[in-house]
């Protein structure tokens, strides 16, 4: 009987251990985030069909707009509203900038190892520092 220590893992095949010990480049981080902001702004599309419809329809539901962002909506305070929002705003920054990037590099043939990891952490960053300043504006300057 063979000791376990003794047989051979197949290659590709990763344990959970081996997996948690993994650490993905910048270039994965920007895949899975914008896979991760795409469900987002799916989630949210109601909330954003809502946000649109009553921004635009009248004067009246302007100020019921407005509201939701003061004093909230019905039982979901004003602050989970605007968590929401920033949810939104970061998806959609993030989807943005990492779409950017890709098509860059399509229409650029750019695709070598150190542009694909500085243009990740260029896109992670303009997404970040962008989301900070509408984070600032939503829940302080508002």
């Amino acid at each position: 009987m063979a000791d376990a220590k003794a047989i051979k893992k197949r290659p590709g095949q990763m344990s959970l251990l081996d997996a948690t010990q993994y650490r993905l480049p910048p270039a994965g981080w920007v895949s899975i985030l914008h896979r991760v902001s795409g469900l987002i702004i799916i989630i949210l599309l109601p909330f954003v069909i809502w946000m649109f419809d009553t921004s635009v329809t009248d004067e009246v539901s302007f100020d019921e707009f407005r509201g939701a962002f003061v004093a909230g909506i019905g039982f979901v305070p004003a602050f989970v509203v605007k968590l929401a929002a920033l949810a939104l705003i970061w998806a959609f920054l993030q989807h943005f900038c990492a779409g950017v990037r890709h098509l860059y590099m399509d229409f650029t043939h750019t695709v070598d190892k150190e542009f694909g990891r500085v243009s990740a952490l260029v896109a992670i960053g303009i997404a970040a520092v962008l989301t900070l300043v509408f984070a600032y504006k939503l829940f302080i300057g508002y």
